[in-house]
């Protein structure tokens, strides 16, 4: 049973949930599970996780991300996107000079707080707020803290005219950003109302939608799997010997000294990842296993 990413450039008109079921399909195994769900109308970088890599989704899926995002002035919807019912509308000639915009993407740049769109499947109550939404009920969501680290003007006019008028912004921010509402509060600081008019994600942490496959690629076999050992690449990785795999494979904790390392990885002489390890509260001289693989 193959382990390890797929990375799939996610097509649009699909959830993130139908392309999961596809990946099962085409590899008949039920552990499939992805990193960062995308709206049916959003392409870009999607990781599957296949079989045993499933254990390292929370290692993975809380990295940053970067989007292609543009935004279109002179309406606003439902969805904060193209999808839904028009909410607002301004059919006035307009004009914006790149300085403008420039100066109200800079406001966006470092920690701030961020309402969700009720279109989203954040829980209040116990339940979504898009349904709260399809039943035309209102509630209160809660702020989410977010990061936007860069934020840059990708179009190169110097001035923007028209009735409607589209702009292109790349974005890096921290997971669990609103790239949809992030382009209302910009068409709000520009002084018209506005939406996310299409999406791309770029990057979700380290991967690239250079390194992506369309599903028709995978179909054919056209693809490379990341083992667990590459995509946890960033970690701390520390090589046992024969006594130390034994206790690992049992799950015992370990006297070890983490430092400044959230995770610590055991592999073998073979890049087969043992275990991930996380310090131990109730002792901080000792560590415990969060997953053991036994040689993935």
């Amino acid at each position: 049973m193959k382990s390890g990413i797929i990375l799939l450039n996610k097509p649009k008109k699909m959830t993130s949930h139908d392309c999961v079921n596809q990946i099962r399909k085409i590899f008949q195994t039920r552990k499939v599970g992805h990193l960062g769900t995308l709206d049916p109308d959003v392409t870009g970088v999607l990781p599957l996780c296949l079989n045993n890599a499933t254990k390292i989704i929370q290692f993975l899926d809380q990295a940053n991300k970067e989007y292609m995002a543009t935004i279109t002035i002179g309406f606003s919807t439902t969805t904060e996107d193209s999808s839904g019912e028009i909410v607002e509308k301004n059919e006035s000639d307009k004009q914006i000079t790149r300085k403008q915009i420039l100066d109200v993407l800079n406001l966006f740049k470092g920690k701030q707080t961020q309402i969700p769109p009720m279109y989203s499947a954040i829980k209040v109550k116990g339940k979504k707020l898009y349904e709260y939404a399809r039943q035309n009920i209102k509630v209160e969501r809660p702020e989410k803290k977010i990061e936007i680290y860069e934020i840059e003007l990708l179009s190169d006019d110097e001035f923007f005219r028209g009735k409607l008028i589209s702009f292109t912004i790349r974005v890096k921010c921290s997971k669990g950003t609103y790239m949809r509402t992030l382009a209302v509060d910009i068409g709000k600081k520009l002084g018209y109302p506005s939406h996310m008019s299409e999406l791309i994600r770029t990057k979700s942490g380290r991967f690239h939608l250079n390194e992506c496959y369309s599903l028709e690629e995978i179909k054919k076999g056209n693809y490379r799997i990341i083992s667990i050992y590459d995509a946890l690449k960033d970690y701390q990785k520390v090589e046992v010997n024969d006594a130390l795999k034994q206790k690992i494979s049992h799950g015992q904790k370990l006297k070890y000294d983490l430092n400044d390392f959230t995770y610590i990885v055991f592999c073998d002489i073979f890049k087969r990842v043992l275990a991930v390890y996380e310090k131990d509260q109730k002792d901080e001289q000792m560590i415990k296993p969060v997953r053991v693989f036994n040689g993935e």
